[in-house]
């Protein structure tokens, strides 16, 4: 396959590396994006966390609490001047509060009744874009509930009550003290918004993520030059700290990094009075993974000046 200049400067917005790095990568993988960053961390070269692809797409995130289970919506807006509009911070609240009694899907909530309109949220959605002049989406949902216990919620970068720029539910099941279950939930969620863990246990951490990276780690290894049984204890001294890193209930506490997410809960099991197991976990960043199409502004006058 042939190495063309837009796959190059994909592979070098995504990963930060040189031009003749990229080149050289994708020439080596045969064009295949994914292999060549994992080539390029392989050497060295690139970043795990470089992700110039999950540019911001505007809108707002909305959440909604039922106590026993809670839902997160990301209503999708062009403009950052839509998403200050009121009209449309009431329609995210609005279609927040539709979710809350649905399954979380966003079929569901598409297709499920909007009290004020007394249409469905997709037609009440369609007449907003008509009433403001600006495309919108509903683009992803989450509902978590517990028979006993908690769903915590967390709002970041609030625009308003129930809406900002990132929303988190943590489930937390338990008999015991529900401002507790409340109080120690906000902070894991408040935590969650922070590091954005990928699973809540690490034999829950998606084995395909786990195995690439045990393939870089390797790769980066022999580059040492031990001996394999060396190079078999550094990929496995290397993926337990990988595992630490990415599971919740390991990671370093953000509001006491002296102990683990598991730890603190535990902790909160005394004040609680009863056990309390974190059964679930969603967090939602607006527009993350939305490709955003990009401008030359100037160019675009020039445009419009030459007719």
């Amino acid at each position: 396959m042939s190495v063309t200049a837009a796959m190059v400067k994909e592979l070098r917005e995504k990963t930060g590396a040189g031009m003749m790095d990229c080149k050289k990568a994708l020439a080596e993988t045969n064009g295949d994006m994914e292999a060549a960053i994992d080539w390029l961390r392989a050497k060295g070269i690139a970043k795990a966390d470089k992700k110039s692809g999950r540019t911001a797409a505007e809108g707002l995130i909305g959440i909604v609490s039922g106590g026993v289970k809670a839902v997160v919506v990301e209503v999708n807006s062009e403009t950052d001047f839509v998403a200050r509009n009121e009209a449309f911070q009431e329609l995210v609240r609005g279609v927040a509060n539709v979710a809350l009694g649905t399954d979380g899907s966003v079929e569901a909530i598409a297709n499920a009744n909007y009290p004020a309109t007394g249409k469905s949220v997709d037609d009440t959605i369609k007449d907003a874009i008509a009433t403001i002049g600006e495309n919108m989406t509903l683009r992803r949902a989450a509902l978590l509930k517990v028979e006993d216990g908690v769903v915590a919620t967390y709002i970041h970068n609030a625009a308003g009550d129930g809406i900002g720029k990132l929303g988190v539910l943590v489930a937390l099941k338990s008999v015991g003290d529900k401002e507790v279950l409340f109080s120690v939930g906000r902070q894991v969620a408040m935590h969650i918004a922070a590091t954005n863990p990928l699973a809540i246990r690490a034999d829950e951490v998606d084995a395909a993520v786990a195995e690439r990276e045990r393939n870089v780690f390797i790769e980066q290894s022999r580059a040492s030059g031990k001996p394999d049984n060396i190079i078999e204890k550094m990929v496995e001294g290397r993926m337990r700290k990988f595992f630490e890193e990415v599971a919740l209930l390991s990671q370093a506490f953000v509001m006491n990094p002296e102990i683990t997410v598991g730890q603190a809960v535990k902790d909160a099991e005394k004040l609680a009075g009863a056990p309390i197991e974190v059964t679930g976990m969603a967090r939602l960043l607006l527009g993350e993974g939305v490709e955003k199409e990009e401008s030359d502004f100037a160019a675009e006058v020039a445009a419009v000046a030459k007719g």
